[in-house]
């Protein structure tokens, strides 16, 4: 603890040391009395955590985050008490960690690993959250000797699945070696121990020989007049532990156990060393790595190379800049560490943009105080990133909704989906979810399945297909019975029977085209809307007309267009069509008004539209019916429900039950989410459009029916 105190007074002066020493006394007061599993006083911990990135460089704010990271959640101070004391700033830094805090890694899938790497970054929207957590998680690692064995795995599990390769992608090297081998100290001890013990030996071993090495190079730039310096660097554990697994070596087999480094002044320098290398020894092929010319994603840059002496050992050297060095060793982190006296450095700036380049923000920097704004991230901004209950992530794209949700769990979840919690709290199924949210839904065993308005809430085309999916399987009863009505009612009016034109052979000709399995998935592809009746009937119509002799069409009586089913003002004859706005039927009081060049058009007497052409004198009148027996007329009907399955249903099986035929069905929702269906029936009467009326009327589910231009 003092020596964070001491770090303070090092590091930071007038106001930036100020707001720090009130930091760290606002955090040993809230902690006060706090013990870690070690038994020791629990402020030892955030002033670790401080100390690590004091090291690192970070900025007043950062250091000050660290030593309050913990007092919202293990003690009574509250967001409140942070703002009022350190600024809005601060807070937010606090907070954020605060929140990474909540979440938990379960999965041992490498998927699920990089899920909760996105959320990660994604929630926390300031950089310095992560390189906090990170800190945080150092020091975890550090004293996890004190916890059980299986909290001991889990965490270092956790550890090398999720943070070490955020400290990789930000580049900051220094904390992901250290975290590395401490998790390797707990997933493989057997390894670590037989590593750390022969290591140390070989490289005391080696010590003669790299020191050779580093003299040999060292000559090299004295011959070249460059400045520089040469250093022997051990591999640090991990790395060895994986290239032994991977290659499938023994420790005897691995030779760069040491990397020579050369740092040297420019980049032209890096070249000309690199090249009098390569005159010297004779480098390996397809061991030669130019990360300058084209730099790691975590903006890393050297030049390696590895080469073998005249004693027949080989050994790896990188060359850098200074620049380049510390950008390998601190990542993101160097912008604080080697802070720049001029802000407007082009070549810092420039570095600094590869930053933004990795984590996909946009824009140019042109001063330290833009590149703090630019540490908000908008990391993967089009994928939505949420939790189960259980804390396992879902990734969904942007915009989803529960439902969306339900279905990426499992298609039936969704299907029986009746509702949905989001942090807690009843929400409606269309809302929007938001990154972190964790989402629970509600399911009965009740539910008749999705509503056809689901397919214009969903944004994953997955869940959309699910949906349809439920129709074509759960209603295929229903489809069939639609299908068949539309395929029979177009085929009338077109002059045929559908049992004349469907026949075994015809149908054999349409399935090599569609894969039809039965005519009863030809009808529910047609109900469900998956074909349209014209490809189906067309192809029928073709097939009987050049097997069947020609037969005369079938005209339908006063209903189709001539006019033996209507007397107009008490005369026959004459040329007469029914109007498509009311659809009068024989039974209902009608009118004819008469059309320049079109004849008459007979209109139910409460049309709305007849209602205003009666003042054009002459052009309405009175009209009749005739016998109309034999005759077909088509009637129109709206049913509104809230259930649109359920009123898709009851309408075919109604139309069914009164042997009627359904000639064309839309549904629509309106702006109050009701189902609302047109459908057209043919019949022969108005008395079969009042009993179809009645019936549809009768069930509870139904809320509306009526006849259109009625209403």
């Amino acid at each position: 603890m003092n020596t964070a105190r001491q770090m303070i007074y090092d590091n930071y002066v007038g106001e930036e040391r100020a707001t720090l020493l009130r930091a760290y006394a606002f955090a040993e007061q809230a902690h006060s009395g706090q013990k870690r599993a070690s038994g020791e006083a629990y402020f030892i911990h955030p002033c670790a955590v401080a100390q690590i990135l004091m090291e690192l460089g970070l900025d007043c704010a950062t250091v000050a985050a660290a030593f309050l990271h913990d007092v919202i959640e293990d003690t009574p101070v509250t967001e409140e008490d942070i703002r009022t004391n350190f600024g809005d700033e601060i807070l937010e830094l606090v907070a954020g960690v605060t929140k990474l805090d909540k979440i938990e890694f379960q999965s041992k899938e490498e998927a699920e690993a990089e899920n909760f790497r996105k959320i990660f970054v994604a929630m926390a929207k300031d950089i310095r959250v992560i390189i906090i957590k990170l800190a945080d998680r150092l020091h975890n690692m550090r004293s996890l000797n004190f916890l059980s064995k299986e909290r001991q795995i889990r965490m270092a599990r956790e550890t090398l699945e999720i943070y070490t390769p955020l400290a990789g992608r930000l580049g900051i090297s220094q904390i992901k070696c250290e975290l590395e081998d401490l998790c390797l100290k707990y997933l493989e001890p057997e390894a670590y121990e037989f590593l750390v013990a022969n290591i140390h030996q070989k490289l005391y071993e080696r010590h003669n020989f790299v020191d050779y090495v580093v003299k040999e190079i060292k000559n090299i730039l004295d011959e070249s007049k460059i400045e520089g310096e040469v250093f022997g660097r051990p591999k640090h554990f991990y790395s060895i532990y994986k290239k032994m697994k991977t290659q499938n070596k023994s420790l005897d087999q691995i030779y760069d156990l040491t990397a020579v480094r050369v740092i040297v002044g420019t980049v032209d320098e890096c070249y000309e060393v690199f090249g009098k290398i390569h005159k010297r020894w004779k480098p390996i092929p397809g061991r030669i790595k130019d990360y300058i010319a084209t730099p790691k994603p975590n903006m890393y840059q050297s030049l390696h190379t590895t080469v073998v002496t005249e004693f027949g050992q080989p050994f790896e050297i990188q060359i850098r800049t200074a620049e380049m060095h510390r950008t390998a060793e601190f990542g993101i982190a160097a912008h604080w560490k080697y802070k720049e006296k001029k802000s407007e450095d082009t070549a810092f700036t420039e570095r600094l943009s590869w930053i933004r380049e990795v984590l996909d923000w946009g824009g140019g920097l042109k001063d330290s105080k833009e590149f703090m704004e630019s540490l908000k991230t908008e990391l993967y901004s089009n994928e939505l990133l949420v939790f189960t209950p259980k804390g396992k992530v879902i990734s969904l794209p942007k915009d989803a909704t529960p439902i969306d949700f339900a279905y990426a769990i499992h298609s039936e979840i969704g299907n029986r989906c009746t509702g949905a919690r989001v942090n807690g709290k009843i929400v409606p199924l269309n809302s929007t979810l938001q990154t972190g949210d964790v989402v629970e839904i509600v399911t009965s065993s009740a539910s008749k399945g999705p509503s056809w308005d689901w397919l214009k809430i969903v944004k994953s085309s997955s869940a959309r297909a699910k949906i349809k999916q439920f129709f074509k399987r759960e209603m295929k009863e229903e489809n069939v019975k639609i299908g068949k009505s539309m395929l029979e009612a177009e085929a009338k009016h077109r002059g045929y029977n559908l049992s004349d034109i469907l026949t075994e052979e015809s149908f054999a000709k349409i399935s090599q085209k569609f894969s039809f399995s039965s005519q009863d998935e030809m009808f529910a592809s047609v109900g469900y809307g998956a074909i349209s009746v014209n490809q189906v009937l067309f192809k029928l119509i073709d097939f009987y007309k050049k097997v069947v002799p020609k037969q005369p069409e079938y005209r339908g009586g006063g209903a189709t267009g001539d006019s033996g089913g209507v007397i107009v003002k008490g005369m026959t004859g004459l040329l007469t069509r029914f109007a498509g706005c009311c659809n009068p039927v024989p039974g209902d009081e009608i009118v004819g008004f008469v059309s320049r060049g079109r004849g008459v058009v007979i209109h139910r007497a409460d049309c709305p539209n007849i209602k205003a052409l009666e003042e054009e004198e002459g052009r309405v009148l009175p009209a009749e019916w005739a016998d109309t027996s034999g005759g077909r007329f088509v009637a129109s009907i709206v049913i509104r429900a809230k259930d649109q399955g359920v009123a898709l249903t009851v309408l075919t099986q109604v139309v069914s039950d009164l042997r009627l035929m359904i000639t064309g069905v839309n549904s629509r929702f309106d702006k109050n989410k009701v189902a609302v269906i047109e459908a057209s029936v043919r019949l022969n009467g108005k008395q079969d459009i009042d009993l179809l009326i009645k019936k549809i009327r009768e069930d509870d589910r139904i809320d509306e029916v009526f006849r259109t231009a009625t209403k």
